[in-house]
């Protein structure tokens, strides 16, 4: 499918940490978009992500293995975080669930993509999806705020009828959406 209004990103390191929302598909969406932009794209997945969506989806689209681990092998200490926290020039969060929301606003680095979060010296978008109660809840708008405060960037969520049944806010921006602002973020 052709977008008419994809931008050249030939010079852009994107990574893109995929957490363990049911719309976890629509990173795919935003992967094949960013990779047709000629950006690299390095794609970190949760555990959790990976009970949705599987690695050989994004590894088609980008070429590149994807990253579950914090390490790279059980034999080398080096460590995945530090590496890719170095090469990205914008970290994209999709979707950003409440358990990454509040890792995030509280310095957790409880697997590969929160503690790359922590690393990284570059802008990170954020984009929420949950339950309307769950991104209703005090805690959860508290994080938001605090997160808003340490100065990442939010896109969403947006109202709709969510994979619950429900209907309101909480539906993860769709990717179009999140690739104008990825490309507006970068231009900055």
């Amino acid at each position: 499918m052709a977008h008419e209004f994809l931008t050249n990103l030939s010079d852009r390191r994107i990574l893109l940490g995929v957490s363990g929302g049911i719309s976890a598909f629509k990173a795919v969406a935003l992967t094949s978009m960013l990779v047709q932009s000629k950006a690299q794209v390095e794609v970190i997945l949760t555990r959790a992500a990976m009970k949705l969506v599987g690695p050989s989806s994004f590894q088609a689209f980008t070429g590149r293995q994807v990253k579950t681990h914090t390490f790279v092998s059980p034999e080398e200490v080096r460590s995945n975080h530090i590496q890719l926290a170095q090469w990205a020039q914008l970290f994209v969060v999709v979707p950003a669930t409440a358990n990454t929301l509040g890792a995030l606003a509280h310095g957790l680095g409880n697997n590969l993509l929160t503690c790359t979060a922590l690393a990284v010296q570059c802008p990170i978008l954020l984009a929420p999806a949950m339950n309307s109660a769950m991104w209703a809840n005090r805690i959860v708008q508290d994080n938001v705020r605090r997160l808003k405060e340490f100065g990442f960037q939010f896109i969403g969520p947006a109202e709709g009828v969510l994979a619950c049944g429900t209907t309101g806010p909480g539906r993860m921006e769709e990717p179009e959406e999140i690739y104008l602002k990825i490309v507006d973020l970068l231009k900055r």
